[in-house]
């Protein structure tokens, strides 16, 4: 790098320093994620600032017409989508709008934290406390907006990176467990200014930073709760991301082979029968058709693509366990023509297509439950959770499988994104 070029890149260096310093002592939590993140003067290829989720790229032209208010907030923005791992969990969606999403989800918790967007930064309250899984089904292909900063963990295709190098052939520098930037940016005055992007992260990369963010993540809550200085929203987005991730077919398969087990029984047989003429008591292996209830919410706020999904993970794991499911649909009422009950050797399929509208209530359910007097081994309610539910738990296991937010008072809940 010439000589007139290290001066704007030493002064974009030196103002995003302090501006993180600022961060550090106003909101500790934002602070100390983005101390994770060394910087790194980049060339022409990045527009604005830019992540691989080990390095924080900036344009040295770009960072000097920012306010110092406007680089806390360009600063956080880098830092959160790190520690959310957004650089690991795009799966086979489209590279262009799966970026808008990560943006739609983290610009309005920043602007609701007091920072300050610069000009080009998308955000929409129509998307506020979104993730950004849910927030990309509801963006349209023809979308021309573009992100506020360089998404560089991706390829173009998503594609698995090489050795995790700079472009230069040497690796970029790693921040470990206990790690933290330095004031001074990585940059070396005398190498050449980084001509292109990093490559692509590999999927090993990827899992391994997404471990370390994780465990950022949990440490900048901690001190940031210590000092009094986590808002509430931000508690709850850490609390979030933190959260096991538990595969809601995992646990409905759980479920059902519980409730559909073969045993051995060491009851006497029934001489009436004709089952034993000995005197001699052997085991005798006993089985047991799992029988589920499974009740939709149809009031509307759950897709039929959803439920179709739905309905297939049920029949995949059906079809290796002998289990009878008593199918309900309810919105503000039950479903007059239900239940549909499915044999275990038959496939599942969904009655009819439900009409969304009338409300959502959970008790129709449960109270029909009581009223036919029926023994479940589990309830499986497929809903988002936004409706009143029954003020005490019933005797069988439920387990909701909810798409959105809502908590639930009792029962398993499995977050379905």
């Amino acid at each position: 790098m010439s000589e007139v070029a290290a001066k704007p890149a030493a002064h974009a260096a030196a103002r995003l320093a302090s501006a993180r310093a600022k961060l550090i002592l106003d909101k500790p939590f934002l602070g100390a994620l983005v101390l994770r993140l060394p910087l790194a003067a980049a060339g022409a290829w990045c527009r604005t600032t830019a992540t691989d989720a080990r390095t924080l790229y900036f344009n040295p032209q770009w960072i000097a017409s920012l306010s110092s208010a406007e680089l806390q907030f360009a600063l956080a923005h880098e830092a959160l989508h790190c520690a959310l791992g957004h650089f690991a969990r795009r799966g086979h969606r489209v590279q262009r709008l799966w970026d808008l999403a990560c943006d739609f989800a983290i610009n309005p918790l920043l602007l609701d934290e007091g920072l300050k967007p610069p000009l080009g930064a998308q955000v929409l309250s129509l998307y506020r406390g979104m993730a950004a899984e849910e927030i990309y089904p509801c963006l349209d292909d023809s979308l021309d907006q573009e992100t506020l900063d360089d998404h560089v963990w991706d390829g173009d295709e998503g594609g698995q990176g090489g050795d995790g190098g700079n472009g230069s052939g040497q690796p970029p520098p790693k921040v470990g467990a206990g790690d933290t930037a330095q004031d001074t940016p990585t940059w070396n005055p005398a190498d050449e200014q980084n001509a292109g992007p990093p490559p692509p992260l590999s999927a090993r990369e990827k899992e391994q930073l997404q471990q370390q963010w994780q465990r950022h993540l949990a440490g900048a809550a901690q001190r940031a709760r210590e000092a009094g200085k986590l808002s509430g929203n931000l508690a709850r987005l850490a609390e979030s991301a933190l959260a096991p991730q538990v595969s809601w077919r995992a646990a409905l398969a759980q479920y059902l082979s519980q409730a559909a087990r073969d045993d051995y029984s060491w009851l006497r047989p029934s001489r009436r029968t004709g089952e034993s003429s000995s005197d001699v008591l052997w085991p005798s292996l006993r089985s047991h058709a799992g029988d589920i209830f499974v009740a939709l919410d149809t009031s509307g706020s759950i897709a039929d693509a959803d439920l179709a999904q739905f309905v297939g993970e049920l029949n995949a794991i059906k079809g290796t366990l002998p289990v009878r499911i008593t199918l309900v649909a309810c919105d503000a009422a039950l479903a007059p023509d239900a239940p549909w009950v499915c044999e275990p050797w038959q496939e599942l399929r969904l009655p009819r297509q439900f009409e969304g509208g009338g409300g959502t209530a959970f008790t129709p359910v449960f109270e029909w439950i009581e009223r036919e007097g029926a023994h479940p081994d589990a309830l499986v309610y497929f809903t988002d959770g936004e409706a009143e539910f029954p003020k005490l738990a019933p005797y069988y296991p439920v387990l909701w499988l909810i798409k959105g937010k809502a908590p639930v008072p009792w029962g398993r809940r499995i977050q379905l994104n």
